[in-house]
């Protein structure tokens, strides 16, 4: 992992070194939690900050044969270090060995490769450089050249530690993200009736109707914007679409709020209405607004139970998206309502139909109004975001994508943004020196890096 990692070309050299390399980093989509930040947390130990959440490495290590007290048990932290390291060497060829190793270069400075014989140097090493203020949560962002981050944010929240990250005077953006998954979560009436509790206690608004459940949803979306809220996300197994009225709205929520599970056909009608409902406020207030699909959570029944959600045992799903997507969108765009959209598709056969839908909506407003999401979780790799870029660049505009995000919990994640670039810039390097790019357009190539890298995102989401 040199400096021409990846890049296979004097071209892509050139790109990378004097056009991507050392732009900002804008993070638009991020787990990291805010306390964190606000805190300057101190880590404890490599451990910690590494493999803590990290349902990418817990995979790999249950595959490799660990067991699960080394992964999420009360094993102790050398002993889940240890586990990890010996799993390293087994992931040749997955984007796991990369990561990790750009991630111990570009932080702690460490090029020997991870392995069970360098484990125990590399683990005091990065150890004792955690204890130094230069290495704090806010450390790392700053090492990373971290501009502005958008957390992910539940409409309950009170986001006090968004408003004290500003106050303090913290040089890096911390935006919340508005993510109001859990107000459509309608097929559990026990869980959601205990969520709409709190929501009215939160805004202030006691909720018995649909009516309320929009009144005390449109509050809190007013209070994101005052605490600067610029992007909401919305993730979903598919996109749905059934046709519902007002009245029926209404008739189902004060159902499922009774404690009466509805049917499948009736949890689509009010998830259809309340998702539309969503995307109006986001099209009234200018925001961009995400659609993350394509995810089948919590397949294994008996470790959700014992962990909960987000712990690994998740994969990418087989749904027919096309119809609803397009339904929703039409619907939106009819009204005048359709905001800046994002669509990210974790299933890869899904490229092409989530590349032309973006050509159905664009509008001439503003430069690629409606997006093709950067390579998402599973694709987040050199083969998906090759597809994702080669499929965009075929059906769309590459030179108006917004580009990458970490999609991570992880402080040191950042490295997935060199990583893209790396990516980026070897294909078009290629593009050029294979003559599918003239030479005489290189000054454009080299805006057009710096624009995927870093403008088209500063532009698209006015930060």
């Amino acid at each position: 992992m040199d400096e021409q990692f990846l890049l296979r070309s004097e071209t892509a050299q050139m790109l990378f070194h004097e056009h991507a390399k050392n732009l900002p980093i804008i993070d638009y989509h991020c787990h990291l939690v805010p306390k964190m930040i606000a805190d300057d947390y101190q880590f404890h130990s490599i451990t910690e900050l590494w493999l803590g959440g990290d349902h990418y490495k817990w995979r790999a290590e249950r595959t490799n044969g660990v067991d699960e007290r080394y992964i999420t048990g009360d094993a102790s932290d050398w002993e889940k270090f240890e586990k990890w390291a010996e799993t390293v060497p087994y992931t040749f060829r997955n984007p796991l060995y990369h990561w990790t190793h750009l991630e111990l270069k570009t932080c702690f400075g460490i090029t020997e490769p991870l392995n069970p014989a360098s484990a125990k140097r590399i683990y005091d090493e990065c150890n004792a450089k955690l204890s130094s203020k230069d290495f704090s949560a806010r450390g790392l962002m700053r090492r990373y050249h971290v501009e502005t981050v958008c957390t992910t944010d539940d409409p309950i929240d009170s986001l006090e530690y968004h408003k004290a990250i500003k106050e303090s005077g913290f040089e890096i953006k911390v935006l919340p993200t508005w993510r109001p998954d859990k107000a459509m979560a309608v097929g559990d009436p026990v869980t959601y009736r205990a969520y709409v509790e709190r929501l009215g206690e939160v805004s202030g608004i006691s909720i018995s109707t649909y009516s309320d459940l929009m009144d005390a949803l449109k509050k809190r979306h007013d209070f994101f914007a005052s605490v600067g809220c610029k992007l909401a996300d919305h993730g979903l197994n598919n996109f749905p679409w059934a046709v519902c009225s007002s009245q029926e709205a209404d008739q189902l929520f004060q159902k499922v709020l009774g404690g009466t599970a509805l049917s499948n056909e009736e949890i689509e009608k009010l998830q259809t209405v309340i998702l539309l409902d969503l995307t109006r406020m986001n099209a009234e207030k200018d925001w961009v607004q995400q659609f993350h699909y394509g995810a089948q959570r919590n397949n294994n029944t008996k470790m959700f139970k014992l962990l909960g959600p987000d712990t690994g045992y998740d994969s990418i799903g087989s749904y027919n998206a096309a119809m609803p997507m397009a339904r929703i969108l039409d619907t939106l765009n009819s009204e005048d309502k359709l905001a800046k959209t994002i669509l990210y598709n974790l299933n890869p056969t899904d490229n092409y139909v989530v590349a032309t839908m973006l050509g159905n909506f664009q509008d001439g407003s503003v430069p690629g109004k409606i997006q093709f999401g950067s390579g998402w979780w599973f694709n987040d790799q050199i083969d998906g975001m090759e597809k994702q870029m080669n499929d965009l660049s075929l059906l769309g505009l590459l030179s108006r994508f917004v580009g990458m995000l970490t999609d991570s919990r992880s402080f040191v994640s950042y490295p997935r943004h060199e990583y893209f670039r790396r990516v980026l810039c070897d294909l078009l390097g290629k593009d050029v020196e294979d003559g599918q790019i003239p030479e005489s357009e290189l000054p454009r190539v080299c805006g057009m890096v710096e624009d995927i890298c870093y403008y088209n995102a500063k532009n698209y989401f006015k930060f």
